[in-house]
């Protein structure tokens, strides 16, 4: 299967969408309360979506039979590009926002400065995108200022949801080589460059949260590059089982 730094760029950006929906629908009836879990469940399927746009473009260009089913359910752990943070267990209420807050928030600058760029595909991708990502931010922010400012008990839940999640948010930020070539080419983007306004948002919503932002230091790292945690191989498991075991099976 031929691969581009642009087919790998597009792959990247729809592994980070499919694992994080995935993860989330984990949520799907175990909701704090309906109408959250009605949230969180609709927020897998706008991901899940999102992922088959840039799967089907990704598909487009790579050709030899390849479609969106084979990119998402034949591919193996090493070859998915997802950041580490986002294949993580679900844990609990907290960590499940915090972490949907911390990538919404990238990925909405993400989505802005694509929708910038000259390729009118994924521009269109990314402009369809953004009314989602949007409502996924004020969603997961809200539930941060809720708990972090909220009992003692949510206060304490949200911070051990910091301390567990922030060594991975550094990985956003750091630029694989088919980033770098993509930014370059100016059909894609340098991540590093919002490495900052992310910062900066995530600190006032932080403070209104009375949480206490750590810095930006070391990171985990390796999942651009097909190098993921246990966790992933599970996921895989449970995602593809249906079209390994009965193959040709279509979304």
């Amino acid at each position: 299967m031929p691969h581009t730094h642009f087919t790998n760029y597009l792959l990247h950006l729809a592994d980070n969408a499919l694992i994080l929906g995935h993860r989330n629908s984990e949520w799907c009836g175990h909701g704090p309360i309906l109408e959250q879990d009605i949230a969180i469940t609709n927020i897998s399927l706008d991901l899940i979506g999102q992922s088959r746009y840039l799967y089907q473009y990704a598909a487009s260009i790579i050709g030899e039979g390849a479609t969106e089913d084979t990119l998402a359910y034949l591919r193996d752990v090493r070859e998915f590009k997802n950041c580490l943070m986002l294949e993580l267990p679900k844990g609990d209420w907290a960590e499940t926002v915090l972490r949907q807050y911390l990538f919404s928030q990238f990925q909405l600058l993400q989505y802005r400065a694509l929708q910038q760029l000259e390729d009118k595909q994924l521009s269109a991708i990314a402009e369809k995108a953004i009314k989602e990502t949007a409502y996924h931010l004020r969603w997961s922010s809200e539930w941060i200022v809720r708990l972090g400012d909220g009992t003692e008990e949510s206060n304490q839940r949200m911070k051990k949801a910091v301390d567990h999640l922030w060594s991975y948010t550094g990985e956003l930020f750091m630029p694989s080589t088919f980033e770098i070539s993509c930014a370059e080419m100016k059909i894609g983007i340098d991540p590093a460059s919002l490495k900052d306004q992310w910062y900066a948002l995530i600190q006032k919503v932080f403070a209104e949260a009375t949480l206490e932002l750590p810095p930006m230091g070391w990171s985990q790292s390796g999942g651009k590059e097909g190098m993921h945690t246990e966790h992933l191989g599970y996921i895989l498991a449970e995602l593809q089982f249906m079209q390994r075991a009965y193959p040709g099976n279509e979304w």
